[in-house]
């Protein structure tokens, strides 16, 4: 790993006994195997790079809404410089703290608010999770693929709609059933979700869960699966196929050095594939070689800018047009639709958008 280059005003400022503290805010635990273990790899990335100049503290399972306010005061009352939030439901309690607390930096994953002190970064998953479908739609044997799925929210629809546009590019006929868990962790209601669309007939499993229970049913029922967020695979080997996963190190260390040369401005990241941000896991025993090839191809469309998953004509659920011919939907816009606001799933698509 290259070493963050650092002024000489920094080197002097932020050492050892005077280090530069960047906080983390977990809506779940490094333990997750998925989605904070993701962000946990980075936050050690960090200490890595920085070595003591920088100080890193994080806070786990802090619920989302009004509650997380007292956890960015107790960062913020510890020294705190600049603070990662990594879930969208944070986003109202960072909007109030920065502008009670302009000196300190704020930055949320997924989020769309921004601020002098405030920064929103997240990546395109919705091109890996395209590509997870290929992989998905590859694999399933009579068309019937399920999805276990967190919350009704833009950034899990497009999930699912990019997911499905992939399957049904290598499987015409796939449909994806979805299932609604209403939590990012909950192994117990995770399970139960998965073993419903197995009851329902599926034969491929995917997620956007943040641990690797639907991969263990999976394999328990002797099905093929695709993770997210983080590389699953030990998990359930015999059912792994892929998964959309996020690097999220480069983005933290980049950020922190900007912020310690006093060169940090408040901006909207949205990383990719062809950045190296999102990484597609390895892929498992069972796909083929022509399958690799056909995802590997599409893959390096994606990176050329030579395909965008959304862009039209795309057909959504109820057979109405979401996506007119040569359009491409934009990351976000204030106003209009974007990948950002989305709310209607497409088609071949089981299921309700609104949970």
């Amino acid at each position: 790993m290259p070493s963050p280059v650092l002024t000489a005003d920094a080197l002097s400022k932020w050492t050892t006994s005077n280090p530069y503290k960047a906080a983390f805010i977990y809506v779940g635990a490094p333990s997750d195997a998925g989605w904070t273990h993701a962000h946990e790899v980075g936050r050690l990335a960090v200490q890595a790079a920085f070595g003591g100049r920088v100080q890193t503290m994080y806070k786990e399972n802090v619920p989302e809404g009004p509650q997380a306010a007292q956890v960015v005061t107790q960062l913020i009352n510890q020294g705190a410089n600049i603070i990662f939030a990594t879930s969208f439901g944070y986003q109202d309690t960072l909007v109030a703290a920065a502008k009670a607390h302009p000196n300190v930096l704020f930055e949320q994953a997924t989020g769309t608010e921004q601020l002098p002190n405030l920064a929103e970064y997240y990546g395109a998953g919705e091109n890996g999770d395209y590509l997870s479908g290929m992989a998905a739609g590859a694999a399933t044997k009579n068309g019937k693929i399920g999805f276990v799925a967190p919350y009704p929210i833009p950034e899990v629809i497009r999930e699912i709609d990019a997911f499905t546009m992939g399957a049904r590019s290598m499987n015409p006929n796939a449909t994806v059933r979805v299932v609604w868990t209403n939590t990012w962790f909950d192994p117990a209601k995770e399970r139960q979700a998965a073993e419903s669309l197995v009851a329902a007939g599926v034969d491929v499993l995917g997620d956007g869960q943040d641990s690797p229970t639907t991969g263990q049913v999976a394999a328990a029922a002797g099905l093929k699966w695709t993770g997210y967020d983080s590389n699953q695979e030990s998990f359930a080997p015999a059912a792994w196929l892929t998964a959309t996963t996020y690097n999220w190190g480069p983005y933290y260390i980049n950020d922190i050095a900007a912020a310690m040369n006093g060169t940090w401005k408040t901006h909207f990241y949205y990383g990719g594939l062809n950045d190296g941000f999102v990484i597609m896991a390895p892929f498992g025993q069972s796909v083929s070689a022509a399958t690799q090839a056909a995802i590997l191809a599409k893959e390096a469309e994606i990176k050329a800018g030579t395909f965008d998953p959304f862009t039209g004509p795309i057909t959504k659920q109820d057979g109405s047009i979401g996506v007119p011919a040569g359009t491409t939907l934009p990351v976000y816009t204030p106003t209009g639709l974007s990948k950002y606001s989305i709310n209607w799933f497409v088609q071949g698509v089981i299921g309700n958008p609104a949970g």
